[in-house]
């Protein structure tokens, strides 16, 4: 039975894995839709009432379509003045629409005003149709969409969550039996919250067994249109479940945070607590905010690409544009950002490598929103000057002013934030149910429930971290004065970067010094600037004379890395009582190290704090709140502070 109203979507891979329109989705018909996600779905799983009184309420989807069931909730939701105070929907979907598909579905199957104008606003939100987990949140952020583009049966074990709902929907089980497998439900066992409701359309007999395995109760009940009979039920398994507290919030006595650091990664921070409705007292070694390497004149922003979409390409993928999302809702709120518009040209390093990237590229079909593909000719033209290479654009890269995106932050937060300069954290005490910092010389700066420690190569020192390893990286900059080079009309990026700011300076560099601790501007620096300038752009040689150097403008900071490139985020490890218990950690996995209630890291951003602070801070802040975490579980355990104190632990060499 197929439905003709379901428009065809764009297929995109995920590693190398085909994905591909699908017609068939007999649940998601013009006739009864919305009737039908209010009795199976909302009546199904007792809503509104059980959310009802709630701090947050969870809903884990296993088919997204169209989205009917989401805006059925939104709309339920919105209309109950008893409402749960954050509502979360995580949902998955391996054939997702183009916004403009989703909207022609729509205007085609819905004819409820409100529920159309939700439909509006969601398509307006819609993400790039690219892998992975996507963020979107609506009603200033009390209701939060968690969109994971990908087959069920390799997303849904990585999600995490303590789902309170389960709408179990997709397609028909006989046409989607990989859908229905013990595989799958064991996924939603793992998952499931204390007294989590299930609900779904069909009563097949594989599904009622596979839940009845992983520790579902059910029941039959009527049908809904031409359903003679639907399943409902609750996880009540009848054997102990092992529990995880990481996915539980934190039980603080006071919802007030300590954030250590004002760049870009303490400044996401205090944005998405304040969000939530924390008070936060922000501590700051400077005078000011964005002192350090967020108080460069500009910083490049643009997702990663590999071959292979490796760890650090889905982690930046996710970050670029969870960060488009939030600078747009900022910029929204009225809170101005500097930044430029016109994207980003990443040159390629040879043909060969063109040639190699262009193939991934087709491979997994990004859409030309995300990356486009470019000759050197192609690129010339947008470039407007001539170019060592052809490369990819990124139409939604570009540079932005770090330290205007720390002030929006900021302001963002209004009276929850309490701002001190000019102090100096030193350690951090348990005192009574709250943690104290202190500087060197014991004043006690500040105390609350958490303290997030996102003061970059001061973090681990400061947090008292043995197993966090990290060095320090000069990066010296340039600015070339006005009209000493042809303007360029967007960033280009190299083995250096070009970009052009609004006065007409090109801003260009950086070194990569590891261990220099130099804070002197260099004519070195510049020299070297210089020299891979004029690699991404050869018609600079003549413009560009290395005699005169010494005499150019340019800026040093230090960027804090570590040795895999990845950033800390997350929730700091006990050590001390891990390394104690080495033997039996000696085989762990990062749920089972112990950690300190209340304290998290931000740090070892490198030089992607542009795209990776604003999704550190909103993990953060979920892990804190007991929120479905934004990214998979694989890649939150990438990016574990407590990483190399698990690889410690394993090879026998952990240590106090």
């Amino acid at each position: 039975m197929t439905d003709p109203l379901i428009p065809a979507v764009l297929a995109f891979r995920d590693n190398g894995t085909p994905f591909s329109p699908r017609h068939d989705d007999i649940y998601h018909s013009a006739v009864g839709g919305l009737a039908q996600a209010q009795y199976v779905f909302l009546q199904g799983n007792g809503l509104p009432e059980r959310w009802q009184g709630r701090r947050i309420f969870s809903v884990l989807e296993t088919g997204f379509g169209m989205g009917i069931n989401f805006l059925m909730t939104w709309a339920a939701w919105r209309a109950d003045p008893a409402r749960c105070e954050r509502l979360h929907f995580v949902s998955t979907e391996k054939h997702p629409f183009t916004r403009a598909d989703l909207l022609r579905a729509y205007a085609a199957t819905v004819t409820d005003e409100s529920i159309a104008s939700l439909g509006q606003t969601l398509a307006d939100a819609w993400p790039m149709l690219v892998p992975g987990a996507h963020r979107l949140e609506f009603e200033g952020g009390r209701v939060t969409l968690t969109l994971v583009f990908g087959d069920a049966a390799e997303t849904l074990p990585m999600l995490w969550l303590r789902a309170d709902a389960f709408y179990l929907d997709g397609f028909a089980p006989a046409k989607n039996p990989e859908l229905w497998t013990p595989a799958i439900f064991k996924s939603l066992a793992r998952i499931a919250g204390e007294g989590a409701t299930f609900s779904t359309y069909t009563s097949a007999g594989d599904v009622k067994r596979a839940l009845t395995q992983c520790g579902f109760e059910y029941r039959k009940v009527d049908g809904f249109g031409w359903k003679r009979a639907m399943l409902v039920g609750r996880f009540a398994p009848r054997w102990r479940v092992r529990r995880y507290e990481p996915l539980a919030p934190l039980d603080v006595r006071e919802r007030h945070a300590v954030v250590i650091g004002t760049g870009l990664a303490g400044c996401a921070v205090i944005e998405r607590l304040a969000a939530r409705g924390w008070r936060i007292t922000s501590l700051e070694r400077h005078g000011a905010l964005a002192r350090d390497a967020s108080g460069n004149p500009a910083g490049v922003f643009h997702p990663m690409l590999s071959r292979d979409d490796s760890v650090p390409s889905r982690i930046t993928r996710a970050g670029f544009l969870y960060a488009l999302q939030r600078w747009k809702m900022l910029e929204a709120a009225g809170y101005g950002l500097v930044r430029g518009s016109t994207g980003l040209l990443q040159l390629a390093a040879s043909d060969e490598e063109a040639s190699m990237m262009a193939a991934a590229f087709a491979q997994f079909a990004y859409p030309s929103d995300y990356v486009t593909p470019l000759s050197r000719a192609e690129a010339e033209r947008i470039a407007k000057l001539s170019l060592a290479q052809g490369g990819w654009l990124f139409p939604h890269g570009g540079w932005i002013d770090p330290a205007s995106l720390c002030a929006a932050q900021c302001a963002a937060a209004g009276g929850q934030l309490e701002r001190r300069f000019g102090v100096e954290a030193a350690r951090v005490e348990r005192v009574g149910d709250e943690w104290g910092v202190f500087d060197a010389e014991g004043r006690m700066l500040a105390r609350a429930s958490v303290v997030i420690f996102a003061n970059a190569h001061d973090a681990a020192r400061v947090a008292g971290l043995q197993h966090a390893p990290t060095r320090s990286v000069r990066g010296q900059l340039t600015l070339l004065p006005a009209g000493s080079v042809p303007s360029l009309a967007l960033p280009v990026m190299g083995e250096g970067y070009a970009v052009p700011l609004p006065d007409g300076v090109t801003l260009t560099g950086a070194t990569f010094d590891i261990d220099d601790p130099e804070r002197e501007v260099q004519a070195a620096g510049h020299v070297e600037n210089l020299q891979r300038l004029v690699q991404m752009l050869p018609t600079l040689t003549h413009a560009l004379d290395a005699r005169h150097a010494a005499a150019l403008p340019g800026r040093v900071a230090f960027r804090c890395v570590t040795s895999d490139r990845l950033p800390m985020i997350g929730a700091l490890a006990d050590e001390a009582a891990a390394v104690g218990d080495a033997d039996r950690l000696r085989g762990a996995w990062p749920l089972d190290l112990p950690r300190v209630d209340g304290l998290y890291g931000a740090f070892a951003y490198g030089s992607r704090g542009l795209v990776w602070a604003a999704l550190g801070a909103e993990l953060i802040a979920s892990q804190i709140e007991g929120e479905p975490l934004p990214i998979g579980r694989d890649l939150v355990e990438d990016l574990d502070p407590a990483r190399y104190l698990l690889r410690a632990l394993r090879q026998g060499t952990a240590r106090r």
